[in-house]
């Protein structure tokens, strides 16, 4: 036992709690400052609210790239690592480094060059519109510390070092959340940002988190050996981060295109409803961003144990994480029916933002067990090498059923309907899910066990 990571040999149970603990504690901490963000955001103005939640789909795509080849290289190292393949995890590592180089040139350019076209075909507002450009515009052009962070906790996460990662998310978080009402409203003498406070804080943030982390790992993960030698791209190891990598980074582009797609047939209704929309993606995030952490965790053990081909691991890991994730979920729901008013009262809302809040909340809630359900499954797709079918369950749920049906549902004239689109996309979700988690079972684990047993 001395001699093996503790993600092979330590029982599940403790496994995920020694894991996954860091990891939900900094992503509540995450959680916590998106919606301090949006509260100061929404004592500026309502319009600036409603340039938040126009900026979110791009803010999505960004961290969704960054998110997506940090799955990948994780999913790559554990299984090396499990494997005893010393090599191919720094391999993995250095690779990763370069491309998420170049993902972050990308979205410099979109900063510097996409941004202004992006917002004048959503709103033409112009309190919304030049908001909306100087906070996306921030956050693009200086994203380095966000895409160093997400890797460098990758990494830490690959080897079980989550107490690590929970430290450097948890500061970069706090640190946003300290600035924000210093840059927004311009304390100690500091002259008023506005919106552009709120994404400059956000970048220190992520620029304190990223120096951290790597630190961190420079210092405290040698199990991952950081070298100039394993930078140039080698294709197999690209092929491996990719085949896991790209279909995260498009089911978060899906998530965007969606968010995107939701915005325009609110829009149809009131630029309140886009601003309610918004919120309540900040709201659920109290609940989401735990899961998330847990999934992190989730898929680090998953991979881990499939190299060491260990799979009563992976089915005992995959039915306890599900069952606490759903528990959360069963909290989130609870607290969204409840407390309704008092989650919108935070935002500073108008009387006509509160009438349709109130009923968005209540309604979108209601799959929330049925998307913890969804979520940790998925982290076996990942984890196993097949997450192309994380984006088969993203398509079907997000484009193939939630638009077209919230789109239908706005024929009726009655922006209460259109939250309906939710819980109908949820049940899609979970059918496909199921089918596909079978398929993966007899493709990947029943072989390993059929063979244990002869």
């Amino acid at each position: 036992m001395a001699t093996e990571n503790k993600m092979g040999v330590m029982p599940v149970g403790k496994l995920i709690a020694n894991m996954a603990l860091p990891m939900v504690i900094s992503m509540l901490v995450q959680a916590l400052y998106n919606v301090v963000d949006s509260i100061y955001v929404s004592q500026v103005s309502e319009s600036a609210v409603t340039a938040l939640s126009l900026a979110f789909p791009i803010q999505n795509l960004l961290i969704g790239f960054a998110v997506g080849i940090g799955v990948g290289v994780n999913s790559l190292l554990s299984k090396s690592l499990g494997e005893k393949n010393q090599e191919a995890a720094n391999r993995a590592a250095g690779n990763g480094i370069v491309l998420m180089a170049i993902a972050m040139v990308l979205f410099v350019l979109f900063g510097l060059f996409g941004v202004r076209p992006y917002f004048a075909i959503q709103s033409d507002n112009p309190e919304t519109v030049e908001g909306g450009i100087v906070y996306t515009s921030i956050c693009c052009v200086f994203s380095v510390g966000c895409f160093a962070s997400i890797l460098g906790e990758r990494l830490l996460q690959s080897t079980g070092r989550t107490v690590h990662t929970m430290i450097t998310q948890s500061i970069g978080a706090i640190i946003n959340i300290i600035l924000d009402p210093i840059l927004i409203h311009g304390w100690f003498g500091l002259p008023a940002m506005g919106i552009a406070g709120a994404a400059i804080a956000t970048v220190i943030g992520q620029w304190v988190s990223g120096i951290m982390v790597i630190i961190f790992n420079l210092k405290f993960n040698p199990e991952v050996q950081l070298h100039k030698k394993y930078l140039p791209l080698e294709g197999k190891t690209v092929a491996a981060i990719l085949t896991v990598g790209i279909p995260s980074i498009v089911m978060n582009g899906i998530g965007s295109v969606m968010n995107f797609g939701i915005n325009q047939i609110l829009q149809g209704f009131a630029e309140t409803a886009t601003g309610v929309f918004g919120v309540y993606f900040k709201l659920q995030s109290f609940f989401f961003m735990p899961l998330f952490g847990l999934n992190n965790a989730t898929i680090s053990i998953l991979a881990y144990n499939y190299g060491a081909r260990k799979p009563k691991r992976i089915v005992h890991t995959l039915k306890l994480a599900t069952a606490v994730a759903v528990c959360i979920m069963l909290v989130g729901l609870a607290v969204f029916q409840l407390f309704p008013q008092a989650l919108l009262g935070i935002f500073n809302p108008t009387e006509e933002f509160l009438a349709i809040g109130v009923k968005a909340l209540r309604i979108l809630c209601l799959p929330f067990p049925v998307a913890a359900i969804c979520i940790s499954l998925g982290a076996s797709f990942q984890a196993l090498g097949k997450g192309s079918y994380s984006t088969i369950v993203s398509l079907c749920r997000q484009l193939i059923v939630l638009l077209p049906v919230a789109y239908l549902l706005s024929l009726t004239g009655s922006v209460d309907n259109v939250w309906w689109s939710f819980p109908i996309a949820e049940m899609a979700s979970i059918t496909v899910t199921a089918l596909l988690l079978l398929r993966i079972y007899r493709q990947k684990l029943r072989p390993i066990l059929e063979e244990q047993r002869a």
